[in-house]
This record gives structure tokens, sequence and C-alpha cells, in this order.
């Protein structure tokens, strides 16, 4: 099977070489083209940019202004190249694969990939990009036991085998596995992608096969860094974005040097890769800048107008306060979704230590009656004010996966039926205010544990006490940090633990289901198989039940598959498994998430999904085409 992706979805109108002939000059730098410090924008961008062109409610626009939002800490750094989202191959808006950077790619048998460069590209400091650059990464960087004494990292190998990578031509990159490897554009297009290529031009000069002895030891001891590849690792700053004088492909350059600055400020990138339409170079903003805030401060500093576009810090809490100040802080809010299988879940402990315990929460029976004993609907009235929706922790309905029956089954409240499913069990005698007993005559208490850190948990938690006390089972809560939380689950040590539902809630067949299977130890319902199965059987257990067997066969079937007719196949018969096993139980989804906009912002979608991964949440709408209204522009509508 091969695959081309030529560019982005949204474009391209015209040809490359015809539009740069027309490429409008960017004001920003203007003036220093006219003193002959730049070059013009024509030779400035490659030789074939990516042309963005723009449909239904979004439309070209004009260079200028700064994009302010507010950060939280200052390693928050790193959401410029989050938003940014300028990425090899990235997500459309569909959750499908688009050429970026690259100017086209193919995927040939799901195991060789080949990545074409734009001729002509060059990175913010306009020196060339080209495969030197990839090849550096691979042979200086992964290959050298100094800089990386762990080896070519798991999610460069296939079967513990790494891949044959070569370069045909300066502009041509391949990389081929020799099975499949439906993992790797995931990791290219993620929130925090995985960079195959680092600027070789800049970082030779701190690697010991390229600099020369003397220099590099003097540039190591005033650096205070042990040795020299300590030091070249400490300025391959691609994703914190703290190094600014490492060159980038991102819209916004870091222009601020130290890590405690209460402000950062990312000034446009002159080579960006990008242009409108109209000829005008993206990205439209002259700056992004991000500045930090107390954290408790964030919604009181965006009510009152102190940010251009803000969701980080903001909760379905503030949208009352919002809403009230739109007026007077000049911006509208907009009610995005969030994307994740379950706002919240529960996850029984299948590998919990203790053998009568272990033994119930293994018992479909058991985990269907506690899901059957949770009022959603109350849960969402009290908590989310009836915004979100009843759910079970799946694919949402934007997912070309989604099944209303999966988003449904086992999550009506019928205390009735949960009652008979414990009575089935066995669970018959009960204690002091009808709580039932265990087999050996303890009473049935149950402690959820969380990490502490959202007080919604708990406002939820304290509802789901009161109906599974009505069916005689008693919740006790049990908040804690969240490393202590995650090596109790780990250690068998936690009984039912709360954390976010799947991340894979707006799943395509292409996106990976190992979710759903226990293929990692942070599967809070099944820790130790997880474990096991990433260390390749030399740490953890391996499971001893069928289905959860099942579903590590059928995700590794999927790791194999290559027509996606088989791979959408094997995602519905693993949900389908997860939901009628309830190997964790879902409370509700969608909770929308408040996005403050300031009026005259366009190009930002009112109706958005706001998640992580995929998505880098605004990266996916691509903020480099985000621009302002002039007054002007506005009287004349």
């Amino acid at each position: 099977m091969k695959r081309l992706i030529a560019a982005l979805s949204l474009s391209i109108a015209m040809a490359g070489s015809a539009l740069v002939a027309e490429a409008v000059e960017t004001p920003y730098f203007a003036e220093r083209v006219a003193e002959g410090t730049m070059p013009p924008v024509t030779e400035r961008l490659p030789k074939e940019p990516l042309v963005v062109s723009f449909t239904g409610d979004k439309a070209p626009g004009v260079h200028g202004g700064d994009l302010n939002m507010l950060i939280p800490r200052a390693r928050y750094l790193r959401r410029m190249v989050v938003y940014g989202y300028a990425r090899l191959v990235a997500y459309d808006e569909n959750y499908e694969f688009v050429a970026d950077i690259a100017r086209d790619f193919t995927v040939e048998d799901g195991r060789i990939y080949t990545f074409h460069l734009r001729e002509g590209h060059k990175w913010s400091d306009g020196h060339p990009f080209t495969t030197e650059d990839f090849r550096y990464w691979w042979e200086d960087v992964v290959l050298n036991e100094e800089l990386n004494p762990g080896g070519v990292p798991s999610f460069m190998q296939v079967d513990g085998r790494p891949p044959i990578v070569t370069f045909p031509d300066s502009l041509t990159a391949r990389f081929e596995w020799p099975m499949p490897n439906p993992h790797f554009l995931p990791r290219i297009a993620a929130a925090s992608p995985l960079f195959l290529y680092r600027p070789a031009h800049y970082l030779k000069q701190f690697h010991a096969d390229y600099a020369d002895p003397e220099e590099l030891a003097q540039k190591v001891e005033d650096s205070r860094r042990p040795s020299w590849a300590s030091l070249h690792n400490r300025r391959d700053r691609m994703y914190r974005f703290d190094n600014v004088q490492q060159p980038t492909l991102q819209p916004w350059r870091n222009t601020t040097r130290k890590k405690s600055a209460g402000r950062f400020e990312g000034v446009r990138n002159a080579y960006y890769h990008k242009v409108d339409q109209n000829g005008r170079q993206l990205p439209y903003m002259d700056r992004l800048i991000l500045t930090v805030a107390s954290p408790a401060l964030i919604p009181a500093q965006a009510g009152s107008g102190q940010t251009d576009l803000q969701a980080l810090g903001l909760r379905l809490v503030d949208w009352t306060f919002l809403k009230e100040a739109e007026d007077r802080g000049n911006y509208d809010v907009y009610g995005w979704e969030t994307a994740m299988g379950s706002t919240m879940a529960l996850f029984p402990n299948l590998n919990y230590e203790d053998p009568a315990y272990r033994k119930l929460f293994r018992d479909v029976r058991f985990r269907r009656a506690l899901s059957l004993a949770i009022d959603r609907e109350l849960v969402n009235e009290v908590v989310y004010f009836g915004d979100a929706r009843e759910s079970n922790n799946t694919v949402l309905r934007r997912s070309k996966l989604y099944d209303k029956d999966l988003e449904t089954r086992w999550t009506q409240y019928d205390p009735k039926e949960a009652r008979r499913l414990l009575d089935e069990i066995g669970l018959t005698e009960r204690g002091p205010g009808g709580i039932r007993k265990l087999p050996d005559g303890r009473l049935l208490e149950i402690i959820v544990e969380t990490s502490g850190e959202d007080p919604q948990q708990t406002d939820i938690l304290e509802l789901l006490e009161e109906t599974w006390r009505e069916v005689g089972v008693k919740l006790f809560i049990k908040p804690s940090q969240r490393d202590t939380f995650r090596n109790r689950v780990s250690a068998g040590l936690s009984q039912v633990a709360v954390w976010t539902g799947i991340q894979a809630g707006l799943a395509t067949p292409d996106m990976s289901p190992e979710e759903l299977a226990p293929t990692s130890q942070l599967g809070l319902q099944w820790p130790k198989w997880g474990l096991y199965y990433e260390s390749g059987g030399t740490m953890g257990e391996p499971p001893d039940m069928e289905l959860p067997k099942k579903l590590v066969e059928l995700t590794n079937q999927w790791n194999q598959a290559t027509d996606r007719a088989e791979r959408e196949r094997l995602w519905k018969e693993m949900l389908e498994i997860n939901i009628d096993q309830v190997y964790s139980i879902g409370i509700v989804t969608a909770v929308p998430q408040p996005v403050v906009v300031r009026r005259g912002l366009r190009n930002v979608p009112e109706k958005g999904v706001y998640h992580w991964d995929p998505g880098a949440y605004f990266g996916i709408y691509r903020p480099d085409s985000f621009w302002y209204e002039t007054e002007e522009l506005r009287q004349s509508k």
C-alpha cells in the first residue's frame, strides 16, 4: 500500500513559484529589508511554500499585532511549540495526517516512510533546512553513546529493531522498518512531538566529533557542565524552547533568555514556510507573548481583559463570571468541547494485593454493579450544571469509531439491578448501616484514591458515596500527591483509582488503541500487567484473565495491520470488550472548556475541541493564521 499526502487539506490554490513572485513583504521586517540586513520575503520563503487558503467562517488576514496569553508557570514556555504546531507531519481538523513542514510524504506497507522537504526552506536564522539536519539527529545524536547512552529509544523500534535510515538526496529522508510502525506518524504529529531533525549547523559547535577540541573544552568549562555531552543536551531544547540561540522552524521564536522570567516573548520567524492565498507570509501575528500569572488569578485576569486568547487555567466553574464580564473585558467566551473518553473515570485495580478484593474487582458483575449505582444525571446537574454528557469511558461522537450503545451501556442509574448483581455474587450479608459484608466477614469498604489535584473529583465522589451506600457499598475518599498515588496503584496497594478517561476520545482507525489493553504501567486498572508488556516480560506480571490477554493480542494485531478497514475492526472489538467488561467506569464527558477570545481576533473557531493529543489544544486550529481585524475593517462591515 502506498499513500501520498501532498499538503494541508486547507490548501493549495496556486502554484508555489508563481506565488513567491507575488509575495507580500511583512511590515515587521520592512525596515530591515530596506536596509539590506534581511533578505526580501521572496528569498526567505521556500521555493514551494505551504499555501493556506481559507473557507467558511475563516478568512485571509493582515499582518501585525501581539497575541497575549497567560501561563501558570515558567515551564509552560513550551506552549509556544505546542500552540505553534509546526510539525513535519501534522493533524488537520479532521484528525487526518497531512504534510506541513514536509512538502509531502509517502507510506509504503505501513513500514517505509519517505519525507520530501521543501527546496529553499530555512531555519529561523536563515540557514538551509535539509536532510543533513535529519542525518545529524540520527547518526550524531541518537546513535552517539555519550549523548544517548540508552541507545535507540523504544519509540524508534519495532519488535526491538531500529529503522534503516537513508538520505537519497538533500531533500529526501527515508525511515524503513522490517514490519509496520503505526506509531511513527502520531509521534511526529503529537502535541509534544518527535523531532526527527536538529539544526546541525548550530549544534555541531557543541559536538566532540565536529568542534575544535580546545574551543569545546572552553565552552564546557564556561558553562559549568560536566561534559561536552551535557552541554550539547543543554543547548538542544527543541521542545522546552528555552535556548534563544537555537534556530527553530516554529512560527515564533523565543527571545527571552531567563527561565525565571515572568514574560516570554516569541517573535515571528522570518523564514517560516507558510503563506496565505494572498501571498502574505504567516504567522499574521508579529509576537506571541506568554505572561506568567498566579494560577488562582488567571480567571480574574482573563475576565478583566488581560489576555487575548485563554483556556489554560479556566474551568467550567468560571463560566458565569467570564460571561458577565464580556463587555467590560472586550472579549467573547466560547464553549469548546473537551475530548477525553471521560472527564473523570474510576479504575478498579485488577492487580490489587488483597485476594478477597482482587477477586471481587475481577468479577464483571461487581464492576457493572458499581457503574449502575452511579446517578450520572445527578453528577452532571450538580457539578457541571447539566452541560456535560453522561457516558462511558469511550470514544466520543466526533470519532469515526463512535457507537451509541457503547456510550450508554451499563450507565443507566439502576440501583435495583445493582443490588441484584451484588446479591448474585453472594454479598448478601449486611453489617452496620446496611453495608454488605465480604465472605470473610469484613465490611465492603471501597477506598477510592485521587491525586488530590482536582477538587471536582471530590465533589463527584461525595455524590457517588451516597448512591453506592444505597446498594450496600461504603466508599471512602483518599487524596494524595501524584507520585504517591501512582506508586500505590503500580504496587497493587490502591483499590480504585480516579483519573481522566482515555486520551483517544477522538480516535480514528489509524490512532493506536493501546490505552484499551494492558500495555503500560500507567494503565490504572492493570498496572502490573502493563509493566509486564512494557518491559518485555522482565518485570510485572503476565495477564491471567482471558479477555485482558485477548486485548493484548488485538493490540499486537493492530500494530501489524496495514489495511484501514482491519484497523477499524480491531478498534471496535477492543472498545466492545472494554465497555462490556467495564474495565473502567466513566461518568460524564464533553465538559465544556471556556475559551476567552479578544473581540476582533479572527479565525478562532467558535466551536472547537480543546484536547492535548491529538490536537495540541489551540495548535490544530493553526494560531499562525489568527489575526486582528482593524477598526477600519470592523466599521466597514
